[in-house]
């Protein structure tokens, strides 16, 4: 009679394969390129922050005041990741030509926002054929330290090609995600090339639309990212100190430009990926993931059939059972849930509330946010989470007179920014305001015009009392080049 270690070693296989390998671990991944480490050197002093050609300065901002909660800006959608901040003591009102402005930089091209911690701001860009990391002071724009290298793409539907995916700070460590998905690690305070990584040719990436742009998270000594690579490697975790694969999610569903978020549901961590890039046939939906092993627990498909379309909206967390996400192409928005079971259920849907890229805004039960596809098509919107319902809708819309032509202006597909218990919004013309909603419907408390430029896409930024906003294409108005501003949003006591 055969042994019962050697029955269990004939069981154990035949069990497996019975019950299933729905989620294999990370392990059937192999590194093919773990990179190569460096250290900062012992003793280097952090460079000493300079004036350069590209900046501007033009006054100092207010003393902040001391009793200001204030909070750093990591990522692009802020210190919560869903476009709130706690900051306080911000300017309600200010005249028509905004808020006074502190510095003004030339930059490159691209569409990334930037990301301060501390007393470094870092700023993302192509400059001519380079992808450019620069760390500033955020309240004299003048520069620690500059490192790039080089890059070569050319956006195929005729946008910029600059990177799409904002830095990210953590632990000391600035990380970067480029338009070709080169993933870059520097030291924070001396800008030293700690370690690097091509996943495009690492991995075999599959094609984008527009260049990788979903941005990177970090959790838990790792750096996460929406790969879309090679062997269905949607998503994938690295070492944040030395860049090794840690584990990777297997499924079909390709790189977006939503980006990746981490929110307790149900009582844990889970990792949320809008997943849905470029694929024949276009599939695409809601990944939810275990931040710590890759485990899939569940996915949730919500995409347009229509082969040029994207996911681009990243997932806001309404509570601690329920995600809304939205495709603005066809399916409009869908209120999720996650049962006890770990699986998603539809809750309402609301066909007509799709936002392109910009993330809703939710505020005591309601949802604020800019649908729309295409500019003309474009409108602000508030919506009960409870149960779906439509509370209104607004073409908010003025006219400006630039180079004495008159302009019909609307915020269009606009970005918000929940902030000192108001709304602070960009449009994509480069309109600023702030924004009383409710409710019973919306109103323009205050309106200023810093740039008329389009293609501004990416979230106002504030930290400290400042506002930062990145104008992407050149100004119709003054003919200025792309640009990051510094304004000083402090108020008074």
């Amino acid at each position: 009679m055969k042994s019962f270690s050697a029955l269990l070693s004939l069981w154990v296989p035949l069990l497996s394969a019975l019950i299933g390998t729905a989620q294999e671990p990370a392990s059937v991944y192999t590194d093919p390129a773990p990179p190569e480490v460096s250290g900062v050197q012992e003793g280097a002093a952090m460079p000493e922050a300079m004036p350069f050609a590209e900046l501007t300065f033009h006054a100092a901002p207010k003393p902040r005041s001391e009793s200001a909660v204030n909070a750093d800006w990591h990522r692009f959608l802020g210190p919560n990741d869903d476009g709130t901040t706690p900051e306080t003591h911000l300017l309600a009102k200010f005249g028509d030509e905004g808020p006074p402005v502190v510095w003004e930089m030339e930059k490159g091209i691209g569409y990334t926002s930037p990301v301060i911690v501390g007393d470094h701001l870092v700023y993302f860009t192509r400059l001519e054929d380079r992808e450019t990391i620069m760390a500033l002071h955020p309240e004299t724009g003048e520069r620690y330290w500059q490192r790039d290298y080089p890059v070569e793409y050319r956006d195929r539907y005729g946008f910029n090609s600059g990177p799409r995916a904002s830095a990210v700070i953590d632990s000391g460590k600035v990380y970067t995600l480029g338009v070709t998905s080169i993933l870059t690690c520097l030291d924070l305070k001396t800008g030293t090339l700690l370690w690097q990584r091509n996943l495009n040719s690492e991995f075999a990436v599959e094609p984008y639309f527009f260049g990788h742009g979903a941005c990177p998270i970090v959790y838990d000594g790792k750096i996460i990212i929406n790969l879309g690579g090679s062997d269905q490697l949607c998503v994938a975790a690295f070492d944040q100190h030395n860049g090794r694969l840690v584990w990777g999610t297997r499924h079909e569903w390709r790189s977006s430009y939503a980006s990746p978020i981490i929110k307790p549901l149900r009582g844990e961590d889970r990792l949320l990926v809008f997943a849905g890039g470029d694929s024949k046939p276009p599939v695409g939906g809601l990944l939810c993931i275990d931040p710590t092993t890759g485990k899939l627990l569940d996915a949730f498909p919500w995409r347009s059939d229509k082969y040029e379309s994207v996911n681009g909206s990243t997932p806001l967390v309404v509570s601690e059972n329920r995600v809304y996400v939205s495709d603005v192409y066809s399916e409009g928005g869908v209120m999720l849930e996650l049962d006890e079971d770990l699986k998603w259920h539809s809750v309402w849907t609301a066909p007509d509330f799709g936002l392109h890229w910009n993330t809703p805004q939710l505020k005591d039960g309601y949802l604020y946010g800019f649908r729309g596809r295409n500019e003309p098509d474009a409108w602000l919107a508030c919506y009960h989470a409870e149960s779906g319902k439509e509370q209104w809708r607004e073409d908010l819309q003025w006219t400006i007179d630039a180079n004495g032509r008159d302009y019909r202006m609307s915020f269009f597909r606009g970005s918000i920014l929940q902030a000192d218990g108001r709304f602070y919004t960009l449009g994509e013309l480069g309109s600023f305001a702030v924004l009383a909603m409710n409710p019973a419907g919306a109103e323009v408390t205050s309106r200023a015009q810093p740039f008329t430029a389009r293609s501004t896409w990416s979230l106002p930024v504030v930290c400290k009392g400042l506002l930062y906003l990145a104008q992407h294409e050149d100004a119709y108005d003054t003919q200025k080049a792309p640009r990051v501003i510094c304004y000083d949003l402090r108020a008074g006591e």
